[in-house]
């Protein structure tokens, strides 16, 4: 139906249900629960008249009769619940071909009956196999969920001196976000818990969004493991787990490479965002969500989907969506458009000048950088040039070669291809649309760094570099645009 059939439908008052079994009847009592004026037609005496001893508007008639449209003539919404499907269907055509402009809901049995009634003029076809199996499966994800949350808190509360939360290298708002709302839920059962992280916050998005809530981070170059009894991954598999002799307990979105002897493991790869899933456990321990943990777990989502424009799920969404009145929209405006660095700047500006674009694809080197994150800034401001769809951004730092790459080309997988190319030889971590790579460059290059070969090594890199990742986005390695 049209939005305009909606509308008219939310006034509504007088419906007309065909066909009581015990569908219909369940159907009839809730609708005259809630004050609306309902009519039954049935075939049955009996069965009309036990309905009428209970007080409900039944009247005999064959719901495929096609003088029985006349009797409708009133009503504004027709429910067609008898189990006779043909019968159903015969209703729908009579209703219709007295010009009756009813809403018509009717129950099939199986897909080819459900388009039977479609063409022959129902608005809603239900199935009632498939109502009770959509049921049932809700059910068992709301019982699993009650259980996982109830399983969580016993592993939280074995917690003796302190929980370490432990995430990704150099993490991104996601990891981040999650791992904040699994402090809340250990603080919300007394435990003492710290964010620990790997690396450096570099991205200015990510350094915004720290700092702009107020999100307590620690080094682990400043503490001692051994002062913490219990230790959780959170969204660590994209970046690589952190080495620790022990894990209690693990969520993520992505599933992970090495096998943990954990007490609690929650990884679900049908959802886009490990945030998704802290927001479903603080949603089902009913806990208090403070504004800067909302707008984190918010933005953790959107920053993982891209604004719901990658893999997005119905979980993501209703997450999202119940996160949204309690985040605060000027901090996420604040995070979203942050200011750049002078460094991020001239990264970008020697990845332009060094641009090579083949077909859509760009690949550029930035030459030596102090800031390896300005590499994905860099890669993400180069995918809006027109007519490109995949970037992939390197330079040198210390004694690595870092790699960042994009993709909005929906048949290609830059972490695959990333994967294929540098898997043997570097770390790789990313997904389909976002990727990364590490390369030890005296692996690659057989140099070691220094003042002297600078030059040498730049140009040894840019050469099997580009070469490598043209040949894996399958671009011929004559074809060129130019730089």
């Amino acid at each position: 139906m049209s939005t305009a059939s909606g509308i008219t439908m939310a006034s509504m008052s007088k419906y007309a249900i065909l066909g009581c079994g015990s569908v219909g009847h369940a159907v009839a009592e809730e609708l005259v629960d809630e004050g609306k004026d309902v009519l039954i037609l049935d075939r049955d005496e009996g069965r009309v008249e036990a309905l009428r001893d209970q007080d409900l508007n039944a009247q005999v008639g064959d719901i495929a009769d096609d003088e029985m449209s006349e009797t409708l003539s009133d009503r504004d919404v027709v429910l067609i619940l008898s189990s006779d499907v043909e019968a159903n269907a015969a209703a729908v055509r009579n209703i219709r071909a007295d010009g009756g402009e009813q809403f018509i809901v009717a129950r099939a049995d199986d897909p080819v009956s459900a388009d039977d009634l479609s063409e022959v003029g129902a608005d809603v076809v239900i199935n009632p196999s498939t109502v009770i199996a959509d049921s049932a499966m809700r059910a068992l994800e709301t019982g699993e969920l009650e259980y996982k949350a109830s399983q969580l808190a016993e592993v939280i509360e074995d917690t003796d001196q302190r929980m370490a939360i432990l995430i990704h290298r150099s993490p991104d708002p996601d990891s981040i976000a999650s791992a904040a709302a699994l402090r809340t839920i250990a603080q919300s059962l007394d435990v003492e818990a710290d964010i620990i992280y790997e690396g450096e916050i570099g991205h200015q998005e990510n350094r915004a969004f720290v700092n702009l809530l107020g999100i307590d981070l620690v080094s682990r170059d400043e503490i001692d493991l051994d002062d913490y009894d219990t230790f959780a991954l959170v969204d660590t598999a994209k970046g690589g787990d952190p080495t620790v002799e022990r894990v209690d307990l693990i969520i993520d979105h992505y599933e992970h490479d090495h096998a943990h002897d954990a007490t609690f493991e929650d990884i679900r790869p049908n959802v886009s965002a490990t945030s998704t899933i802290l927001t479903k456990y603080i949603q089902e321990l009913e806990l208090s969500l403070q504004q800067e943990v909302a707008t984190a777990l918010l933005y953790g989502i959107r920053a993982e989907t891209l604004d719901f424009k990658r893999d997005t799920t119905p979980a993501d969404l209703t997450a999202a969506a119940y996160l949204y009145p309690f985040a605060d929209h000027d901090t996420l405006e604040q995070v979203e458009s942050p200011s750049m660095s002078p460094e991020t700047l001239d990264v970008l500006a020697e990845a332009i000048r060094n641009r090579e674009v083949k077909g859509s694809h760009l690949v550029s080197n930035a030459g030596f950088i102090r800031d390896r994150d300005a590499l994905s800034q860099a890669a993400q401001h180069l995918l809006n040039l027109e007519g490109i769809t995949t970037t992939a951004v390197f330079a040198i730092a210390d004694d690595t070669i870092y790699l960042a790459a994009r993709s909005k080309d929906i048949r290609m997988n830059i972490g695959k291809v990333l994967d294929d190319a540098f898997g043997e030889i570097g770390d790789t971590a990313g997904h389909s649309t976002d990727a990364s790579v590490e390369i030890p460059l005296g692996i690659f290059t057989g140099i070691e760094t220094s003042e002297d070969n600078r030059d040498t090594l730049l140009a040894l890199t840019e050469e099997a570099v580009r070469s490598k990742l043209f040949e894996g986005m399958g671009v011929d390695s004559e074809s060129s645009n130019g730089n």
